[in-house]
């Protein structure tokens, strides 16, 4: 077997599934039989178009069979898939594309006014534009250098290209977020989904008639290496759907009998607070996963009370992403942790001596595994510097563990804030402005403060019709946190800025504050931190 990647992933589930269903999207089911045929003709018209081994293809477009099409046939043919964000403009597209040096761009017809802006100036050979508008409407082989999809597809004979893939070669380049400089593209190999997919199935016991909703975009590694590629490895069914809404959530969840759901704790908290979830029937759940944050009290309440518990976990892009899971078993015993290391993966805690820290003492999360990436596409520095001496990986992430080892996230190092000399986690801080019932969201920075260097300040999402008095805050706070962790100051949003993952962009939110009203917190609160 030459092969030895994700892309025989289909074609090894073509007899063994037949006739069940791989993909259901919209009211269109797609049968393995059916998605392995399928993925061997667009490899074949990939080959045909001169698509080889080691070419990256970039795919633009929100949840679609086409994207799976293209991630698998791209496996067959050993070219490296380059999933991007639909979020992004033009300008930063173009960036990823450059970068990657991709020599063909898949795109949504939905996005051909920024995927035509984005590739005019980039040595693009080569469009290819999905109908996800379901019209119809196809266009030519023109001087554009741009095909529909179906037609490609169908000019491909279903047969197995014969590319020697490896475990150690580049399946996939995703692009971080790039919170500081540009963005950087994380390699995962074959061998870092394929363990990661197993990691899923051992820690999360996926099922052969598992049916996961999809509700998060697969360009997000989360929804992609957590829920999509395991299930299908497995042989169950992926609901794909192209962008959060509750209440259609909700109606799929009960259609399409779903057993899993992942996402955010936003996205719990959305669901258990539609108009329809009471009448909503979900006993077909059995599987939520919650990454980000820690699940809120409340919406772990409301769940239960439908029979529901949580899985929970931490990992990033570059661990493909998993690398700690919190079974359901202890979402109450250990709540707020991010669990024990997955199956085939390893984690530490450091300290700045680069010793491993005590139990209950903050330090660097450290990660290995044949789950961690293998490089920063074409960033040797960021590379070596991404590593330890001894070869594990810097996640830029403080936690610490408990007696039993579970695992604890107080924030990431850049987002951690120093007041009088004392470290503060914001997620700490966080954690605890969400336990008031009034508030939706939160996010903790610093701002300047003359006496202590820095101070934290709160922005918060309030409840629809609520109100937040300053003295009720305070009071709250303080018992709940050291006075020096407590916010000297908090304003109200409409909204906050959140990626496509769900997490709070808090470098938007410094380059605009104040961008409302700042309610000061009463006196008393900031307290020297060594008092």
């Amino acid at each position: 077997m030459r092969n030895q990647g994700l892309g025989i992933w289909i074609e090894g589930r073509r007899v063994k599934s037949a006739g069940l269903p791989a993909l259901i999207h919209r009211e269109r089911v797609v049968t393995y039989d059916q998605l392995a045929s399928r993925v061997a003709r667009l490899a074949d018209a990939l080959v045909a178009r001169g698509v080889g081994f080691g070419d990256r293809v970039a795919y633009l477009g929100n949840n679609h069979p086409a994207f799976v099409e293209t991630l698998f046939a791209c496996g067959l043919v050993g070219a490296v898939f380059v999933p991007l964000n639909t979020r992004l403009a033009a300008r930063e597209i173009a960036y990823m594309l450059t970068d990657s040096g991709a020599r063909v761009l898949v795109n949504a017809r939905s996005l051909e006014d920024v995927a035509a802006a984005a590739a005019a100036d980039v040595p693009i050979e080569l469009r290819i534009i999905v109908d996800d508008t379901d019209t119809g409407v196809t266009g030519t082989d023109g001087a554009s250098g741009s095909v529909d999809y179906e037609p490609l597809l169908r000019s491909g004979a279903a047969r197995l290209p014969d590319a020697p893939v490896t475990h150690d070669d580049a399946a996939i380049i995703i692009y971080t977020s790039g919170t500081t400089g540009q963005p950087k593209g994380a390699v995962l190999t074959h061998g870092n989904v394929i363990w990661n997919s197993l990691n899923v199935l051992v820690d999360y016991d996926i099922t052969s008639t598992e049916r996961s909703l999809m509700i998060a975009p697969l360009f997000h590694v989360a929804s992609l290496g957590m829920g999509c590629l395991p299930t299908l490895l497995k042989g169950g069914t992926v609901i794909l759907e192209e962008k959060f809404e509750p209440g259609r959530a909700l109606a799929l969840i009960e259609k399409h009998g779903a057993t899993a759901v992942s996402g955010v704790p936003t996205t719990f908290q959305m669901l258990s607070e539609h108009p329809d979830w009471a009448s909503t029937d979900i006993s077909s759940l059995r599987n939520l996963t919650c990454g980000g944050s820690a699940v809120p009290m409340r919406v772990l309440e409301a769940f239960e009370k439908r029979g529901l518990s949580f899985s929970g976990g931490y990992g990033m892009t570059e661990t493909a992403p998993g690398l700690t899971s919190l079974q359901p078993r202890y979402s109450r015993l250990k709540a707020g942790s991010s669990g024990l290391p997955h199956f085939f993966s390893a984690m530490r805690v450091v300290n700045e001596s680069g010793a491993d820290a005590a139990p209950h003492e903050p330090g660097e999360i450290l990660a290995q595994g044949p789950n961690v990436m293998r490089e920063y596409w074409n960033r040797p520095e960021a590379t070596a510097s991404a590593y330890t001496d001894d070869g594990w990986f810097r996640t830029g992430d403080v936690g610490y563990v408990d007696d039993d080892g579970f695992l604890y996230i107080s924030d990431r190092i850049k987002d951690m804030i120093i007041s009088g000399g004392e470290n503060i986690y914001s997620a700490e801080v966080e954690a605890a402005i969400m336990q008031l019932t009034e508030v939706t969201g939160a996010a903790v920075v610093g701002i300047p403060d003359e006496r202590w260097g820095e101070v934290p300040h709160a922005i918060l999402t309030l409840a629809a019709g609520a109100e937040l008095d300053a003295e009720r805050f305070r009071h709250h706070m303080v018992e709940h946190l050291a006075r020096y962790k407590v916010p000297k100051s908090y304003q109200i949003v409409d909204e906050l800025p959140r990626t496509s993952s769900g997490k709070i962009q808090k470098q938007v939110l410094r380059a605009t504050l104040p961008a409302t009203a700042i309610v000061v917190v009463p006196n008393g609160v900031q307290s020297a931190p060594t008092a």
